[in-house]
C-alpha cells in the first residue's frame, strides 16, 4: 500500500518511527503538508472569535446544523467583555452538551491545544486584524464581513492568509446562494450581454437599527478590554456607545457601506469578474435619526466599473441606502441592452431590453432576453436587512466547514473576493467622507481622493 492511501493517523506514526521530518508521500507531498489533511474521524475543534449577536443568532444556528455530521466542536469563546463570554459558556454548553473554554483575549485562545479552526464576529473594524492573529496562529478561519475597512488593514490581511494556506472563508453569504450562482453563469456565459448598469438599493425603517440602550446604561470600562478593542484604531477615551454600537461611528465602522453594501458590491465583483470600481462618488447624510451617530443613515454611492486600460468600456454601479423609509426594499438589478436580472426575484426577463421598432429606426435588430426564472432551489437568498440563519448562510457556513475538512483553500467567498469588497466600501468611505472622487492607485494598493491616500 502507497503512503497516500494509508489513513492519516497511520502516516504520522510510520513518519514518526521513520523520523520522517523531509517524508514524502507517493505523490510528493511533504510530510508536514500531509499532516494537514484531516481524516473523516479527526473532529475539528472550533474557538468562538467574539460571541457576538451575528454568531449567536446566524452563524451558532448554522455551525449546529452541520457539526455532528462533518465531526466538528466548539471548545472555546474568546471574548473581551466579560459577558459575552459568560453568555457564550452557558449559551454553548447547553447546546453541545458538554464544557467550553472561556479565554479573555485571543492570547488564552491560541495557547489551546489542538485547536484547528475559528469563527470570527467581532467588530467591524477588527476582522482583518482577528484573521490575521488567527492565521499566523494556523487556524482556518470563518470571518464575518465587511473584512476591511482601511486598505492598511486590508493588505495585512490578504498577506498573511494568503502567505498561510489556511482555509478562508469571508461572511458574504450571496456567493453559497444557488439563484447568485444561476445568474453569474448566465453572465459569464455570455448570455446577459455585457452589463450596462446595475441598481442596488437596502432601505429600512429601523431607529433601533444598531442602536443597544439597554447595555449602553449597564456596561462599565471595567467589564470589557477596552485598549484591546481599539485594536489598529487611534487610542480613544471609554465610550459605552462606540464599543456596543460602533457601526454608528466611524472609524469603528463605515456603516451602511460596511454592513450592507459588501454583499451587494460582493455580487458585482462576482458576477464582472473585476476585482475594484475605477472611481467612486457618494453623498449623503444624518437626515433623520440624530442621536449622536456619525455615520450616515442615508447614503447614496455612482461606482464606475470597466478596466483600467480601456475607459470607453464598462458600467456604472448605483447604490442607495436608508434608515428612514423601507420603501423599495433591498434591490439588486443587473441590466443590459437586452434586459436586467432582478435578484429579489430571481428572474431574468425583456425588461427593457431593445424592441423591434426601436431597433429598426437605427438599422438594427431586437435585442431581447427570455423570461426565466433563474431560483434553482428552494434555498434562495434571504435579500432582507435582516440576513441571519438562512438556508444561504447555512450553505455558507457548510462550504468552510467541508472545505477544513478536506483542505481545500477554495471556499466559495475566499480573501480575494474579501479584498475586492474592501476595495469598494473604502472608495465609498473616502468619496462620502472627504466629498471628492476616490480612485484605486493599483501599483500601490491604495484609495486615492484629492491626490492624497485616504486614511483615518
Amino acid at each position: 500500500m502507497t503512503e497516500v492511501k494509508k489513513d492519516r493517523r497511520e502516516f504520522l506514526r510510520l513518519s514518526l518511527m521513520g523520523g520522517a521530518g523531509v517524508a514524502l508521500s507517493a505523490m510528493g507531498m511533504p510530510a508536514s503538508s500531509y499532516a494537514r489533511i484531516m481524516g473523516a474521524n479527526d473532529r475539528v475543534n472550533v474557538g468562538v472569535v467574539g460571541f457576538s449577536d451575528r454568531f449567536r443568532q446566524a452563524l451558532m444556528p448554522c455551525f449546529m446544523n452541520n457539526h455532528k455530521e462533518l465531526n466538528f466542536d466548539i471548545v472555546a469563546v474568546s471574548d473581551i467583555w466579560n459577558r459575552r463570554r459568560d453568555e457564550g459558556k452557558a449559551i454553548l454548553e447547553k447546546q453541545l452538551g458538554h464544557s467550553v473554554q472561556t479565554c479573555v483575549n485571543n492570547d488564552e485562545l491560541y495557547k489551546i491545544k489542538d485547536l484547528d479552526a475559528v469563527m470570527i464576529a467581532t467588530a467591524d473594524f477588527q476582522h482583518a486584524f482577528h484573521t490575521t492573529e488567527a492565521v499566523n496562529n494556523k487556524k482556518d478561519v470563518y470571518c464575518e464581513k465587511p473584512f476591511a475597512e482601511t486598505m492598511a488593514d486590508a493588505r495585512m490581511a490578504l498577506k498573511a492568509v494568503k502567505a498561510s494556506g489556511r482555509v478562508f472563508q469571508v461572511g458574504t453569504q450571496r456567493r453559497s446562494g444557488p439563484s447568485y450562482h444561476s445568474a453569474a453563469k448566465f453572465i459569464q456565459d455570455g448570455k446577459f450581454g455585457p452589463i450596462t448598469m446595475v441598481e442596488m438599493t437596502w432601505n429600512v425603517n429601523q431607529p433601533g437599527r444598531w442602536r443597544r440602550p439597554d447595555l449602553t446604561g449597564t456596561i462599565k470600562e471595567s467589564d470589557v478590554d477596552w485598549q484591546r478593542f481599539l485594536c489598529t484604531r487611534p487610542k480613544d477615551s471609554w465610550d459605552p456607545r462606540k464599543y456596543l454600537e460602533f457601526r454608528l461611528f466611524w472609524p469603528y465602522s463605515s456603516g451602511i457601506f460596511g454592513q450592507w453594501m459588501t454583499h451587494q458590491i460582493d455580487t458585482v465583483h462576482w458576477f464582472s469578474g473585476l476585482k475594484h470600481p475605477r472611481s467612486a462618488v457618494a453623498n449623503g447624510g444624518i437626515y433623520q435619526w440624530k442621536d449622536g451617530r456619525s455615520n450616515a443613515d442615508t447614503l447614496t454611492a455612482v461606482f464606475d466599473y470597466g478596466p483600467e486600460n480601456d475607459p470607453a468600456t464598462g458600467f456604472q454601479v448605483v447604490y442607495s441606502s436608508r434608515f428612514h423609509n423601507s420603501a423599495g426594499g433591498t434591490k439588486e438589478l443587473y441590466y443590459s441592452n437586452g434586459g436586467m436580472i432582478d435578484m429579489s426575484t430571481n428572474k431574468i426577463s425583456p425588461t427593457g431590453g431593445l424592441r423591434e421598432r426601436e431597433a429598426k429606426e437605427m438599422g438594427m435588430k431586437a435585442n431581447l432576453l427570455p423570461d426565466m426564472d433563474i431560483s434553482i432551489s428552494a434555498a434562495a437568498v434571504e435579500a432582507g436587512a435582516n440576513t441571519g440563519g438562512d438556508d444561504t448562510t447555512n450553505a455558507h457556513v457548510r462550504n468552510w466547514m467541508e472545505c477544513v475538512r478536506k483542505q481545500d483553500v477554495k471556499t466559495n467567498a475566499p480573501i480575494e473576493a474579501a479584498y475586492s469588497h474592501s476595495i469598494a466600501l473604502i472608495m465609498g468611505t473616502a468619496a462620502y467622507r472627504t466629498g471628492l472622487k476616490a480612485t484605486f492607485d493599483e501599483t500601490k494598493q491604495d484609495v486615492i481622493v484629492g491626490g492624497k491616500v485616504f486614511t483615518l
